[in-house]
């Protein structure tokens, strides 16, 4: 199935195609939980799509409604390291870009290579290093999409990030921004790894998005992308990490990243 067959049968399916898109990270599922359901399409019935394998993505396509304004959110997303190939990995972004979505709010956890950065900790994405080994646009180039070298100059929108940080400042919540390193995974970095990472000058590493946010640059989609910090790296500790760890984590810091989610919403969707 290609990505236009898909988004014309979303949009059979569909009771309207919103504005905005919203991908919801590891811990960070239940955030739909707070929004009127419009609809829920399981992935495993949505033509193209494969099956959401990591801990705590529920694999569902939700159009949910946050204030007054429609929102489309996937309930999970796909990873390298579930043994799918790149092109599954960012087939749902070509679907966004089918259906005429020109604007996606990222969420992921991540490990922190800054001691600054906390376990509960929100921070903006302001860029990348992507260290995955690989490349979603490797391969013929999706033309009707977008052009064969895009810039990366500013994968994330810096009209946004100035908006988040005033919404924060006239909330009292504490954000931080940073840059985020993809890996592989799925095993945890090493902390030889975690150093030479924060050398580089990464802030966070984590297994997802980079390749998501290539290819919504790629087809011309507006991206905004947070991170919840649910874990120190191994440069602080030299204990090992629990999947209930990072979850619980990551839900501390659910009700923050709502606000700033919501009020972002009610004044960028006219």
């Amino acid at each position: 199935m290609s990505f236009p067959d898909t988004a014309s049968w979303l949009k059979e399916k569909l009771i309207e195609v919103p504005d905005f898109a919203i991908i919801l990270g590891t811990g960070l599922n239940n955030l739909a939980d707070y929004y009127t359901l419009l609809q829920s399409i399981s992935y495993q019935k949505i033509p193209g799509f494969v099956h959401s394998t990591a801990p705590s993505h529920k694999g569902n396509l939700l159009l949910v409604r946050i204030g007054s304004i429609p929102v489309l959110m996937f309930q999970g997303r796909f990873h390298f390291y579930e043994g799918y190939q790149m092109e599954e990995v960012v087939f749902p972004i070509r679907v966004l870009a089918a259906l005429g979505i020109k604007n996606l709010i990222v969420t992921n956890a991540s490990g922190s290579l800054k001691e600054k950065l906390g376990p509960g900790t929100i921070v903006q994405i302001t860029d990348h290093i992507n260290f995955m080994g690989t490349n979603p646009l490797i391969g013929k180039n999706v033309d009707e999409q977008g052009e064969r070298f895009p810039s990366l100059n500013e994968p994330y929108d810096p009209a946004w990030i100035m908006r988040i940080k005033e919404i924060a400042q006239a909330r009292n919540i504490t954000i931080e921004q940073g840059i985020y390193v993809g890996v592989t995974g799925p095993s945890l970095e090493t902390k030889a790894e975690c150093a030479m990472m924060a050398c580089w000058g990464a802030d966070l590493v984590g297994m997802s998005t980079v390749p998501e946010v290539i290819t919504a640059r790629h087809c011309g989609i507006r991206v905004l992308a947070f991170s919840i910090v649910t874990n120190y790296s191994n440069l602080f500790h030299n204990l090992a990490h629990s999947q209930e760890e990072i979850e619980h984590n990551a839900a501390i810091a659910g009700s923050r990243l709502r606000v700033l989610i919501e009020e972002f919403l009610s004044t960028e969707v006219k």
